[in-house]
């Protein structure tokens, strides 16, 4: 007859309570890890083909804070009073034991099925978990909004005594850094290949990285004199790799102008085929009617700014100046192209002594022009490029000098050995981590 009183209605709803609030912890659970583990991408992604629970998911994330708020407000209480209530079960059951009883079958139920196990699920398919419950979330946010708002003021107070400033709107990384961040851990595991992570990083940076790092410098352009005979003018403009060359009267700092190689072709073929048909008759040519008119653009351009110049422009070819004015070197197209796809050549490059060279002993021979962004994305080195472009300009602002040939200096955790120098130019070196 005792047992038959213990075992009553109350017993049995008291139970079903307990077994219904347990699956609302599991479910504030799950929808916690799923909410802030999936990736506003790939919702966005999913979103936009139509995926309802998706956009309602990104619009519940977007407060995170009010979201974290209203689910753990529903699940602290599920937790508690299911707690409670089997405690007031179990002393049934147990008497005095009863509490002990209910801390161990309790802790085990909550930790298992309302925390590890919905977790487990959520975090295996977070963009489709988040979906699912996006829409229930959603609901639970405008029910508890009152509440939240409170306990929100009152925790930003608090911290406020301990001088610490929250800014819902702030995120913890941007999302250009948790592009890098996933495309070093993907190229870390073996996801993303190595010219795959050079190339998205490449056009990442471009925002970061300006003309002037770039840039060939004026000592290695090739330049037309004005001046020059006419036939002078057309051996130099065939007999060069490339086919824009800068014109010059006078001094080199004064550019008039920039020839094109096709240009120049067909104002030859005009004269030869108005004139005499000789050759001869190109004498009378001039080279500034061939000539179009220079673009110059300041060094501080950022890239991805200046190669929707070049778009817009409907050019490939720049002279760089500085704030003064003066002639620092050239620009073009392929030049910022090569900065995410790398090195561009063709049969016309004449570049025959790579600028990089890996010797038997390990150590790097290294052109002293060579970016040092360049050497860091051909070796996977870690040289800061902060107060210099090239290898030669980092030993130079290291050493507060200029090195001479056999000169050896350590910094960075690198051991950089001078092999050649030309008048005031590092020409050459060799580089070993230490």
């Amino acid at each position: 007859m005792e047992t038959t009183s213990v075992f009553d209605a109350a017993f049995w709803l008291t139970a079903g309570a307990i077994l219904g609030l347990l699956v609302l912890s599991a479910f504030f659970s799950g929808s916690e890890t799923a909410l802030t583990a999936a990736s506003r991408g790939k919702l966005r992604a999913q979103a936009d083909k139509g995926n309802r629970g998706a956009e309602t998911a990104l619009r519940v994330t977007d407060d995170g804070e009010k979201l974290i708020g209203a689910i753990l407000l529903g699940n602290n209480v599920a937790n508690i009073l299911s707690a409670a209530l089997a405690t007031a079960l179990f002393s049934r059951l147990f008497g005095a034991n009863g509490v002990a009883v209910a801390t161990l079958v309790m802790t085990t139920l909550v930790l298992i099925f309302a925390e590890v196990l919905p977790k487990t699920y959520a975090i295996t398919a977070p963009e489709t978990a988040a979906a699912r419950v996006a829409r229930p979330i959603s609901l639970l946010i405008r029910l508890l909004s009152p509440i939240v708002t409170l306990v929100r003021l009152f925790v930003r107070g608090m911290l406020l005594l301990f001088g610490v400033r929250t800014d819902p709107d702030s995120h913890i990384l941007s999302f250009r850094e948790e592009i890098v961040g996933a495309l070093a851990l993907g190229h870390m595991e073996g996801a993303v290949l190595k010219e795959d992570r050079d190339r998205l990083l490449g056009a990442l940076d471009l925002n970061d990285r300006t003309v002037e790092e770039i840039m060939r410098h004026r000592s290695q352009i090739e330049m037309i004199d004005a001046d020059a005979r006419p036939d002078e003018i057309v051996s130099r403009v065939l007999a060069s790799p490339h086919t824009r060359l800068p014109i010059y009267r006078g001094e080199r700092e004064n550019i008039v102008g920039v020839v094109h190689a096709k240009d120049l072709l067909r104002a030859m073929e005009r004269f030869i085929r108005t004139g005499d048909g000789t050759l001869d008759s190109v004498e009378d040519l001039d080279i500034m009617s061939v000539a179009k008119a220079p673009y110059f653009v300041p060094d501080t351009t950022p890239l991805d700014e200046q190669m929707r110049e070049f778009l817009r422009r409907r050019t490939h070819f720049a002279l760089v100046v500085d704030e003064y004015g003066d002639l620092r070197g050239l620009l073009t197209l392929e030049d910022i192209i090569e900065e995410i796809v790398g090195e561009i050549t063709d049969e016309f490059d004449v570049d025959s002594e790579h600028p990089l060279k890996r010797a038997e002993t390990g150590d790097f021979i290294v052109d002293g022009a060579m970016t040092i962004r360049d050497l860091n994305r051909a070796t996977d080195l870690a040289l800061p490029d902060d107060e210099a472009n090239t290898i030669a300009g980092l030993v130079i602002h290291e050493a507060q000098m200029i090195p001479s040939e056999g000169q050896v200096f350590s910094f960075h955790g690198f051991r950089f050995e001078v092999l050649t120098r030309k008048e005031n130019r590092i020409t050459r070196l060799k580089i070993r981590p230490l």
